[in-house]
């Protein structure tokens, strides 16, 4: 059964960590709720390459209606992470033990939501010293899966692996 994943974007996300993990959660029976301030803008990737035409506000979205959470990278968990709305809603997730998927820049969110006291994680280069601020325990590694929850990976060349555990724990 296919399970509703939202993901939390805005521009300047990089491109291919949220391409290639939606292509392969829809290639997967997934179905992929993309998620910013405004319904029906478009947000464009970092490198060009990508855009996203928004399917929800985040003030007409709950937690409480996914059954996962992905964070791309790139600049745009940087920019989202100001606005409290966006911070609360990643805290729902990891308060209720939801698969939540972060990649490159994307913990910033789960730092910024005081999520990742305790919690094995990795992230780009750039945050990792944010990271172990944070509390989380540091792994530079293509990916980490922390308690059956959490998948987190540094870069684009950890998509395969991050999508791999990802599609794990999505299929449980």
């Amino acid at each position: 059964m296919g399970k509703k994943i939202a993901v939390l974007i805005t521009d300047m996300f990089e491109d291919v960590e949220y391409t290639e993990p939606a292509s392969a959660f829809k290639e997967a029976g997934h179905e992929l709720v993309t998620i910013e301030k405004e319904t029906g803008k478009t947000v464009k990737g970092k490198q060009g390459e990508a855009s996203v035409t928004i399917d929800k506000s985040i003030d007409d979205v709950s937690s409480a209606d996914f059954d996962a959470l992905l964070l791309p990278g790139g600049f745009s968990p940087d920019q989202l992470r100001a606005d409290d709305r966006f911070v609360q809603f990643t805290k729902e997730f990891m308060d209720a033990k939801k698969p939540v998927f972060a990649i490159c820049h994307g913990p910033q969110l789960l730092i910024t939501a005081k999520s990742l006291e305790g919690r094995d994680a990795t992230g780009y280069k750039s945050i990792q010293v944010d990271l172990e601020y944070a509390g989380a325990n540091l792994h530079d590694k293509e990916v980490v899966v922390c308690q059956n929850q959490l998948v987190t990976s540094r870069q684009p060349d950890d998509i395969p692996a991050f999508n791999r555990e990802s599609l794990k724990l999505l299929a449980q």
